[in-house]
């Protein structure tokens, strides 16, 4: 064995984390085949000792000239290695026989080929699926591309569907991922990045964007931090989220999560990156805002009135979901003069019996609610959905009969509820759980002051954050009134004329001017 495996082992958590682009450097740095075949097959068994998986096949070429055939059983097509590797070299006369350029020519039907030159690059290849061939007096091998696995099917997105729009969703397999990208994006200026992270998983990442469009400081930025991340494995692209936003203490997501190609192509031509992982359907996307966080690709496929009406009401729930259980318990509690008199008796008729304060209630209310919904989220999806929701509707009724909260408590919280199941973007509905409870707390001791101090503080706390360099609050704080059209409102199509601005205007207009639809114009050509 010409190195041991604690080399291979470096070797490995180095060659991890090495991009694409910089692979034939780092192929030069790696020890490099040998000639003599035996000595390679050494290296291999010492490599997959115990991989009872993995098969290494040995034979003769024309019946003379040793070669090994190494793959993973269930990860490479076993019948199109037989049909076009395996037969035709094994019945390959030693008339016919030439060096491995000829083979590889003549004998190999396999379109997607490639040498390869080190341990490394093998056991790369081989992990992907692609089986490996080496021969005797060869110091490089050749990679087929034959791999082959089971994998899901193009499915409609479960939790971002819309009534108007493409029903297509990402899958966890990333070639599906890129090619259903190219699909919509049929330039060459769409590039796509591939790295591999994780010592143990390998697990390749892709950065795409379109040149051009995304800012270069952007695309170096987002590819520097994905390269300083040394970790075992990543499972699902949470992994790298984690890893790589601004500031990993905020509640707000400080990226875009979708599982939408639309979504993703959408955001590429306003000049974001958007990163794909393998293993799972969702994809991330920077920068972002709080406001595409609140905006749904819906508002795009309905007309513009309908768009902003959508959007308005979901602003408006996005407040309620936050603040109306605080502002119930604030006023309930220290401003009862707030409140109608008429409505005020008819609070506190309800709440004779109640043996807790305003805060406690809502308080036992909202945690219950919340271990409701993360029930229905849990448990199988046939009997999800009538737990939450009887769950909601019994355990609500019993509460009240019992004299434990009263009815205008419950009403509260189902509005608030409804209300947070109106924001588009599952993440972005969990910070507004989360902030929900100290704001409530505040409002229970300090009353309307404390409800504010804590609305002042969180924005802040958004004035402050950071998604990639660009403000959360953008174009808001600070404000940039040409893309206050897609912000407040949803301005017709043929109004939107230019890109956000995120971190550069290198290529700001995205259609010409003068697109507003005109009967009039066709009268000219009459």
């Amino acid at each position: 064995m010409r190195f041991s495996k604690t080399v291979i082992k470096n070797l490995l958590r180095t060659s991890s984390r090495k991009p694409s682009n910089n692979e034939q450097q780092a192929t030069n740095q790696q020890p490099p085949l040998s000639t003599d075949l035996n000595e390679n097959l050494q290296v291999l068994y010492a490599i997959y000792a115990n991989c009872t998986d993995v098969v290494i096949h040995n034979f003769l070429i024309a019946g003379k000239t040793k070669a090994v055939l190494i793959y993973i059983e269930g990860l490479s097509n076993i019948d199109l290695i037989d049909q076009h590797v395996l037969t035709p070299l094994m019945q390959e006369t030693a008339a016919e026989q030439g060096n491995m350029n000829m083979i590889l020519q003549t004998k190999i039907s396999v379109s997607s080929r490639k040498e390869v030159k080190t341990v490394l690059y093998v056991i790369g290849q081989i992990s992907n699926g692609n089986p490996v061939l080496l021969i005797d007096q060869e110091q490089q091998g050749i990679a087929l591309g034959l791999a082959k696995w089971e994998k899901r099917g193009i499915e409609e997105p479960v939790a971002e569907a819309v009534v108007r729009g493409p029903r297509e969703g990402f899958t966890e397999t990333l070639a599906v991922n890129t090619s259903l990208l190219r699909r919509k994006i049929k330039s060459p200026m769409l590039k796509m990045k591939s790295m591999k992270i994780g010592l143990y998983s390998q697990t390749q990442v892709v950065i795409a964007y379109i040149e051009g469009i995304a800012d270069y400081t952007l695309i170096e930025e987002i590819t520097s931090r994905l390269q300083r991340i040394d970790i075992d494995g990543v499972l699902e692209s949470a992994y790298l989220e984690e890893l790589i936003e601004d500031n990993p203490y905020s509640p707000f997501p400080q990226l875009l999560t979708s599982e939408r190609p639309d979504v993703a192509t959408a955001n590429l031509l306003e000049g974001r990156v958007v990163i794909l992982v393998d293993g799972t359907p969702f994809i991330l996307i920077a920068p972002t805002t709080l406001f595409s966080l609140l905006q749904s690709p819906e508002d795009y496929y309905q007309r513009f009135v309908v768009g902003t009406a959508i959007r308005w009401l979901r602003y408006f729930f996005f407040g309620v979901a936050l603040l109306v259980p605080s502002a119930y318990v604030a006023i309930l509690t220290y401003h009862q003069e707030m409140v109608p008199t008429t409505l005020l008796l008819s609070i506190a008729k309800s709440r004779e019996e109640i043996p807790f304060p305003a805060l406690v209630e809502a308080l036992l209310m909202e945690i219950t609610f919340e271990a409701l919904r993360e029930a229905g989220a849990r448990i199988p999806k046939q009997i999800g959905a009538a737990v939450s929701i009887v769950g909601a509707l019994v355990i609500g009724q019993a509460a009240t009969s019992a004299g434990l909260v009263s009815a205008p408590m419950v009403m509260v919280v189902a509005i608030t509820g409804t209300a947070s199941f109106m924001i588009p973007r599952y993440t972005a509905g969990i910070a507004l759980r989360l902030l929900r409870f100290p704001i409530m707390i505040l409002a229970g001791m300090l009353g309307l002051l404390g409800l504010m101090l804590g609305v002042i503080m969180i924005v802040v706390h958004l004035c402050t954050l950071r998604s990639f360099g660009v403000p959360y609050l953008s174009p808001l704080a600070p404000m940039k009134g040409r893309d206050m059209k897609d912000v407040l409102i949803r301005a017709p199509l043929w109004m939107l004329n230019t890109r956000p601005h995120l971190s550069g205007d290198g290529n700001k207009y995205r259609q010409s001017p003068g697109q507003k639809p005109d009967p009039t114009k066709g009268d000219e050509h009459g």
